[in-house]
């Protein structure tokens, strides 16, 4: 399908995410994006749980003009049950898998996305991000295209903080 990877090889689409076991065996969608973070995993996380209080995007688009937050919170783990994401300061969404420092798994207007964070080495990280769709197909291709928009802009955000983070705390 147009638009269904970014940034991802061929074995990191093939290895399952969580989202895997929120969807039939056929999904009307699944997509991959991912980038290099020149941070460490626990770095990385740490922005990854922040899109429980924004999207991290195209703000003037899905968060109705509000800035996401752009220095860490200090929020706990996400929980599952607990709401995915915020946009205009309204929760949207629902947490349902966590694998602390790992994996986030939500749910958000019909899709299912898992974020994951690999260490590659120290200072090194890989943010992933996979999103399936359980039916209308027909939409596939357009939720694709405009996925591809915003979630390349959320993990290209998220890069850049957590980049700049990292500089912040080896600086004396």
């Amino acid at each position: 399908m147009i638009a269904d990877r970014w940034g991802v090889t061929d074995d990191e689409t093939a290895v399952p995410f969580a989202c895997d076991r929120h969807v039939p065996e056929h999904p009307a969608l699944a997509a991959w994006r991912g980038v290099d973070v020149a941070a460490d995993a626990a770095v990385v996380w740490r922005w990854v749980g922040q899109i429980r209080q924004a999207p991290y995007s195209y703000d003037w688009i899905d968060n109705l003009g509000r800035r996401s937050p752009r220095r860490p919170l200090g929020l706990p783990e996400p929980v599952p049950g607990e709401p995915f994401t915020r946009c205009a300061g309204r929760p949207v969404g629902e947490v349902l898998e966590v694998d602390p420092g790992r994996e986030l798994t939500g749910r958000i207007l019909g899709a299912v996305m898992s974020y994951r964070v690999e260490a590659v080495a120290p200072a090194r990280s890989r943010l992933l991000l996979k999103i399936v769709m359980p039916r209308w197909r027909a939409l596939a291709p357009a939720v694709a295209v405009g996925d591809l928009v915003m979630a390349r802009k959320q993990l290209l955000t998220w890069k850049a903080l957590a980049e700049r983070e990292q500089i912040e705390r080896v600086r004396p």
